[in-house]
């Protein structure tokens, strides 16, 4: 099953993929909630996550806790998902 959504074409919903050509953003993911369809670009491109346990990488999910907690519609989700 393949879903095209503007230029963007995904095996899934809730299946994120890499988009090394995006000027700013390292993914991007169709999230679905329900009846709720979002597409979502996350991650800041050329940055890697740590490790972890690693002391960045704790600080991140300490930073970002409160938008993590909002689940699959947020970009925060798929970023600690994903990359930390």
């Amino acid at each position: 099953m393949t879903i095209k959504r503007g230029t963007e074409t995904f095996k899934g919903y809730n299946k994120p993929k890499k988009t090394p050509d995006h000027p700013t953003k390292s993914h991007v993911v169709l999230a679905k909630n329900g009846d709720e369809v979002k597409l979502i670009r996350f991650g800041a491109q050329g940055v890697q996550g740590s490790p972890d346990g690693s002391a960045r990488n704790e600080a991140f999910k300490a930073r970002h806790a409160k938008n993590i907690a909002k689940g699959k519609m947020s970009a925060a989700y798929w970023a600690n998902k994903v990359k930390w």
